[in-house]
């Protein structure tokens, strides 16, 4: 029988646990508040995978990948991707990053959910005849600087520490333009080389478009693949372009204490702001619903936090990603714009979105249409894997890889569970990467970082059906969804992204990338092959690894 000794520390457990559940729901309900917008229908993958974020595609985070440089290994790479679905053929206004908005990637060092070093993007227009002109372009460009290149960009770079100190890298660097076409832009490349800006101290930087890294087949929602994994092998991405953003980096720039060698393993998450944002009971774009509001009908969140200096601060985390698929997947539908406006180190304390991953749904469905037994639950693995980062101490899967506890330096009673892209520095790249990643025995891969070529989708499928934990591919869905790589090739050197595309969507094959309808003045050209299918529901992008990713936030209070 348990003593009273026991009961009493179970119910003081139990106690803190309601509270703590307590304030996270406060916590992503103020955020929800934060955003303006009560929740609305929504489309899932990280493209477009919240309502406020469909609406908003400058602002929509698409993807982030951090790996070690495979030709410079001292250094790590970043990417994050914005503008889903861009088609090539988007003119006259084809595809710019916001001018009202900051571009951010954020590292945590010491495991504690807030960043330690924020790089900050911030782009500025520049039109030279708005007047008498509506082209992109009104000639062939050469360079960036050609003045056949109506509209152009710019952007300003800054660093800011975990203090809040801040300081500019870059002033007025040029970003690539968008690929209006061949006969606009014969040497496109050459154009993109121009705006890969090296940085003080070591390292480069690039902004600019590219073709979309992000493969898979969309047609899950038909019964997961047709029922039978016939409907498989289509990329659903092929043919569209992002924005992209990288920076590569000496390890040293982002290690705890400045030192990679002791502490090897950082997380890493891209978001948005946007400013001006504001948070008021029935306004325009604002429906407050009784759990996103007061008794009075009024929002949570006053109008604007006021900054250190006390005057009113009016950039609005607008769209957040880490791990691939989670917002779309795991984050109830009615709390997906309050996700992507909260903090990691909020993430543990929101019962809504931690209930979701314990016990995911995917399994569950593929039992039922495969018969594919769901793996027993609790699901402490997938947290470890998503939320707290894998190490022995951390949960099932006996093995130290990237969770910041192994950081020698760092204090333990600190990190916290929080969703982020975890990467071990130290793990060399793989000579021969494996699409599977640490799954297939390449520790270099997802969900040790992220790189171009990893198939998140396959992974996180496998993951769900508890292949981490048996340390086997479970063989019934081993084929995953017949994507296997981008649609084109990443690069070898920074900033690694494909040169994108510029061929209409839907003329587009993968033999002929550059086939079909050219962009913008380029013309018509012919291509053979099987034409690619365009996207018809962006929607839905909850892809099957997504539901990987359903797993990923539950936990109880420790991870990432």
């Amino acid at each position: 029988m348990p003593s009273s000794r026991i009961l009493r520390r179970r119910s003081a457990s139990r106690r803190a646990e309601r509270t703590l559940a307590a304030s996270g729901v406060l916590a992503l309900l103020t955020a929800a508040a934060v955003t303006g917008l009560a929740p609305t229908s929504s489309s899932a993958s990280s493209h477009r995978e919240a309502p406020m974020t469909a609406g908003d595609p400058k602002a929509d985070n698409t993807d982030v990948y951090a790996f070690t440089s495979p030709d410079k290994p001292d250094t790590v790479t970043l990417v994050a991707n914005w503008i889903p679905f861009e088609e090539p053929n988007g003119g006259p206004n084809f595809y710019p990053f916001a001018n009202d908005a900051r571009y951010q990637m954020k590292i945590d060092a010491d495991g504690n959910g807030k960043p330690d070093t924020t790089y900050t993007w911030k782009f500025t227009d520049h039109v030279r005849d708005s007047a008498d002109q509506f082209l992109y372009n009104t000639g062939v460009v050469k360079t960036l600087a050609d003045t056949t290149l109506n509209f152009r960009q710019t952007y300003d770079l800054t660093v800011t520490d975990s203090g809040g100190n801040t300081r500019t890298l870059l002033s007025g660097a040029p970003a690539a333009p968008s690929n209006v076409g061949k006969a606009s832009m014969p040497d496109y490349a050459s154009l993109r080389k121009e705006a890969v800006v090296p940085l003080p101290g070591g390292g480069q930087t690039f902004a600019g478009q590219a073709s979309d890294p992000f493969f898979l087949d969309l047609r899950i929602f038909d019964l997961l693949y047709g029922g039978n994994l016939k409907e498989t092998g289509h990329n659903t991405l092929a043919g569209y372009n992002v924005n992209s953003i990288a920076i590569q980096v000496p390890k040293s720039m982002l290690a705890l204490k400045g030192d990679a060698t002791r502490n090897p393993v950082v997380g890493v998450w891209s978001t948005t702001d946007r400013q001006g944002a504001n948070v008021t009971a029935g306004g325009k774009g604002s429906e407050a619903t009784s759990e996103q509001s007061g008794d009075d009908g009024k929002a949570l969140t006053p109008r604007g936090a006021l900054g250190r200096d006390g005057s009113r601060d009016d950039w609005r985390q607008v769209s957040r990603l880490g791990n691939p698929l989670v917002n779309e997947v795991v984050v109830p539908l009615k709390y997906k714009d309050a996700f992507n406006a909260l903090s990691p180190e909020k993430d543990a304390t929101v019962t809504p979105v931690v209930d979701k991953v314990k016990d995911p749904i995917v399994p569950k469905l593929i039992q039922n249409i495969y018969g594919v037994p769901a793996p027993a639950t609790p699901r402490n693995d997938l947290v470890e894997i998503f939320l707290t980062g894998i190490c022995k101490a951390c949960g099932p899967i006996k093995a130290d890889l990237n969770s910041q506890r192994l950081n020698a330096d760092v204090d333990k009673a600190a990190v916290v569970p929080a969703e982020m892209l975890r990467l071990n520095m130290s793990v060399p790249p793989a000579a021969k990467p494996n699409r599977l990643g640490v799954l297939g025995n390449d520790l270099a891969g997802f969900p040790n970082g992220r790189r171009l070529n990893d198939d998140v989708v396959d992974i996180e499928l496998q993951a769900l059906e508890g292949a981490a934990q048996t340390g086997k591919i479970v063989p019934a869905l081993a084929a995953g969804d017949a994507v296997d790589t981008p649609y084109r090739e990443p690069g070898s050197t920074f900033p690694y992204v494909a040169l994108p595309n510029t061929a209409a969507v839907n003329q587009a094959d993968s033999l002929h990338p550059d086939g079909g309808v050219g962009a913008g003045l380029g013309g018509l050209t012919t291509t053979g092959g099987f034409p690619v299918v365009p996207v018809t529901a962006i929607g839905g992008g909850a892809l099957l690894a997504s539901a990987g990713v359903l797993a990923l936030r539950r936990r109880r209070t420790g991870q990432e």
